[in-house]
């Protein structure tokens, strides 16, 4: 019977046989003997093939064999601090099961040769690590709602009006019609949360956005909650309750993971005690001037900006009551200063930026509408949202967190497109 490298990696499995599959990740050999290196999705164990027990047609084969092959081998555990992982396998069998010629990583290739062999790229143990931690920041999304009360719910990808806006939306032949991709679920959660009250959604969403940055892409995966009866106090406290739980999860369960990308835990730890601080729009500006940052109130707070901000905390943070000009329709005007809404987004530390973005929605219909107007949107393209505020409307607010973001702080990725198996960005939709 097969085991999975990671089960056999502890001394209780010294001098036992053994039995593994997997590809191999490197090889040397000395002599009469080949050091095999074999991983799969549970780790890497090095594999001992002598010639004087396996003969030296393996030997001499696995001296030529390119990286990547698929291999089984059998035999008996033994520990050697020397080994990679501190035990190996001393081999009495060792089948080539898919041979590899010339694997055309070696080592040195430049970001767009690698992403133009992504398929092949994402063997590597690095890989395998972020994809382990991206699973459970899921899975401890969900399992925080689920246990909070709130409801899942399914809405479409593909829209007829923008949310945020027309010049970054895809548009899409759907049938005799134009539609868009869709850029964010919340109007669709807005109209749920009249017969749920608490909802949230994992959605694809895109973005046409001409920005190339280390932070950006044009599709990713998008968590998005909106509440009855929550205003944007209520709201900030389900998202750091919300990221404080994903992160503890992360912490507990992928700790392995996080020690292979060589990730700061104890920075990481400072995440799980809310609540975070919070500023206002006006003293992020403040705090820029005197930083030597040339930025006037108005100005929308740009990756730039946000990486001189994150650096005044070591925990996420929110940043809140922005100019409405540099916000969407739907932002709840301030009522104590109509300058300003009633929006925030959540910041992460280490130069690392925004994650969420949320507020508490305008639930006025006059005011509502004049906000449409304002930004150029046609409002019978909106009678349906309206309807939202016509028959029955209550305060509400919600938010959107970007899973390539969180995924990109909470594992210390120095670009988004390592968050992704596939990215999309500009200028690049292979493979």
């Amino acid at each position: 019977m097969f085991k999975q490298i990671g089960e056999i990696l502890s001394d209780s499995m010294v001098d036992q046989r053994v039995c593994i599959r997997g590809w191999i990740y490197r090889r040397s050999v000395v002599g009469g003997v080949a050091f095999v290196r074999i991983r799969d999705s549970t780790g890497v164990v090095q594999v001992v093939v002598e010639e004087s027990r396996l003969g030296s047609d393996i030997v001499r084969t696995l001296k030529d064999i390119g990286l990547e092959a698929s291999v089984e081998a059998c035999g008996k555990v033994v520990k050697q601090p020397r080994a990679p992982t501190g035990y190996e396998i001393i081999a009495d069998y060792f089948k080539i099961l898919g041979y590899s010629r010339d694997f055309p990583i070696k080592g040195g290739e430049g970001v767009e040769y690698l992403l133009d062999k992504r398929h092949l790229v994402l063997r590597s143990p690095r890989y395998t690590a972020i994809w382990k931690i991206k699973h459970t920041i899921l899975s401890a999304g969900r399992e925080w709602f689920n246990k909070n009360g709130w409801w899942e719910v399914t809405p479409p990808i593909l829209t007829a009006s923008a949310c945020e806006g027309g010049a970054t939306l895809f548009p899409v032949q759907y049938f005799d019609k134009t539609a868009y991709l869709s850029q964010s679920a919340q109007l669709y959660l807005e109209v749920m949360i009249y017969s749920l009250e608490k909802v949230w959604s994992l959605t694809p969403s895109f973005r046409a956005e001409q920005s190339r940055t280390r932070r950006h892409l044009a599709e990713y995966w998008h968590l998005e909650a909106e509440a009855a009866w929550y205003d944007m106090n209520d709201m900030m406290k389900v998202a750091e309750e919300l990221v404080g739980y994903i992160v503890g999860r992360v912490i507990d369960e992928r700790r392995s993971e996080l020690e292979l990308l060589n990730r700061n835990i104890d920075s990481l730890k400072k995440a799980l005690e809310p609540p975070y601080p919070r500023i206002k729009y006006d003293e992020a500006i403040e705090i820029l001037q005197k930083r030597g940052i040339n930025i006037q109130w108005g100005s929308d707070l740009g990756a730039d900006e946000e990486r001189v901000l994150t650096m005044e905390f070591d925990k996420p943070f929110f940043v809140t009551h922005f100019p409405k000009e540099i916000k969407s329709f739907y932002m709840k005007l301030d009522p104590s200063n109509p300058r300003v809404v009633l929006g925030f987004d959540l910041l992460a530390p280490e130069g690392y930026g925004e994650i969420i973005g949320g507020s508490q929605r305008e639930d006025d219909y006059e005011t509502l509408v004049k906000r449409i107007i304002e930004n150029g949107y046609k409002v019978e393209d909106y009678e349906w949202y309206l309807d939202l505020r016509r028959y029955g409307t209550v305060v509400h607010s919600g938010f959107g967190l970007g899973i390539e973001r969180l995924l990109m702080w909470v594992a210390g990725l120095d670009h988004i497109r390592d968050a992704t198996p596939f990215p999309r960005f500009r200028g690049r939709i292979y493979p």
